[in-house]
């Protein structure tokens, strides 16, 4: 699964703007595969996700967070797993 972030800079109307994307395409193939197949972990640690990490650096600039602070606060990883929006990236289909 490639983690590939491209970053394009512009300059228009005096300011500098930078746009990063990220083809998701392919961790979405590698969830299906590992959910389809039950790879789930056990009931001790389950895999719930694969978030790719340009949905991750969204969430940190549409929170105003920075990483610490999504690290040490479980809350930020609950929100994410609980988005329907990013049910496709969801392995493991219990509740969280």
């Amino acid at each position: 699964m490639s983690d590939l972030i491209t970053t394009g800079l512009w300059y228009e109307n005096g300011k500098l703007i930078e746009r990063r994307s990220q083809d998701v395409t392919p961790a979405l193939e590698h969830v299906k595969a590992l959910r389809s197949v039950g790879a789930v972990g056990s009931s001790e640690m389950r895999h719930a996700a694969s978030i790719p990490t340009s949905i991750i650096e969204k969430y940190l600039a549409d929170k105003g967070i920075d990483m610490h602070e999504f690290m040490v606060n479980p809350e930020h990883t609950y929100n994410l797993l609980r988005d329907p929006a990013l049910a496709g990236f969801r392995i493991w289909q219990g509740r969280v």
